[in-house]
């Protein structure tokens, strides 16, 4: 198998229960790329939403539904989506029995996988709760008066400060891009950023965002490394970067970093998940 498992390849979908499927990639490499080495400047997860997930019951009746995945920013590796899409296929044809059994099963194959325990929970496919369309909360600087020409490598330099007094502001974006770093499919996102120190320029952080149009990186890296370049750049007290990814495969991968005492976010889901 590859460095990056299945992603990229061509597959024959399993039929049948296999925990080997899933492919770990450490998350060191990409962080000491970043300058990124413990103790790490933030905490974190990982929110993984599954919407194609079906297994068969004791009596070989198919069941379905939904399930979120909760991954710490502080295990030892990600899970590769493709690898995550071809494990959770592998139920299709499995009998499992009842849907506590099977959230057991995942728990644990996860949490060995990632090298950290995870959470999951499931919920059936016709819960009238399970990921409320929301929107992200902040002031969206997709519409500001920028003329933007550069288009990739990520550029730091575009994150500058005034010497104003200190905000507390909310920040969105919705036009983000960055592309798979094996088959280079473009992934969209959108962006909220909080933080409270000095304010940010605006047309400069929209820039900096663009310049990943181009960037080859994994959901998680990319979101670690905007984290990295506001915190190194602007220098504010307190900072959380999350992205909000659109689906491939069934999954949804929505990675979130701050740090201490910012709080761990809602799982909604936007209207383009």
């Amino acid at each position: 198998m590859s460095s990056f498992g299945a992603l990229g390849k061509s597959t024959d979908y399993p039929s049948t229960y296999d925990p080997c499927l899933l492919f770990a990639i450490p998350r060191q490499e990409a962080r000491s790329q970043l300058g990124l080495t413990a103790p790490l400047p933030f905490t974190g997860q990982d929110i993984w939403n599954a919407y194609e997930l079906s297994w068969l019951d004791k009596d070989g009746r198919p069941r379905c539904g939904l399930a979120e995945f909760i991954v710490p920013a502080d295990s030892p590796c990600i899970i590769e989506s493709k690898s995550f899409k071809l494990y959770l296929n592998s139920f299709n044809q499995t009998r499992i029995g009842d849907s506590e059994r099977l959230r057991q099963m995942l728990v644990r194959d996860l949490s060995a996988a990632c090298g950290s325990a995870i959470n999951a929970t499931l919920l059936p496919a016709n819960a009238s709760h399970g990921f409320p369309v929301e929107m992200l909360t902040g002031e969206v600087i997709d519409d500001l008066e920028a003329d933007i020409n550069y288009y990739g490598p990520p550029e730091p330099l575009y994150l500058t400060i005034s010497e104003e007094t200190q905000v507390g502001e909310t920040l969105v974006s919705h036009i983000f891009r960055s592309n798979c770093p094996v088959t280079n499919q473009p992934d969209w996102a959108s962006i909220q950023i909080r933080y409270i120190g000095r304010r940010m320029d605006r047309e400069g952080l929209l820039r900096y965002l663009v310049s990943y149009r181009t960037h080859n990186g994994f959901h998680e890296n990319c979101i670690e490394h905007i984290f990295a370049d506001i915190l190194r750049q602007c220098r504010p007290l307190q900072l959380s970067v999350y992205g909000r990814f659109t689906r491939r495969g069934g999954l949804d991968i929505n990675p979130y970093r701050c740090t201490e005492g910012m709080g761990m976010p809602g799982n909604i889901r936007l209207i383009r998940q």
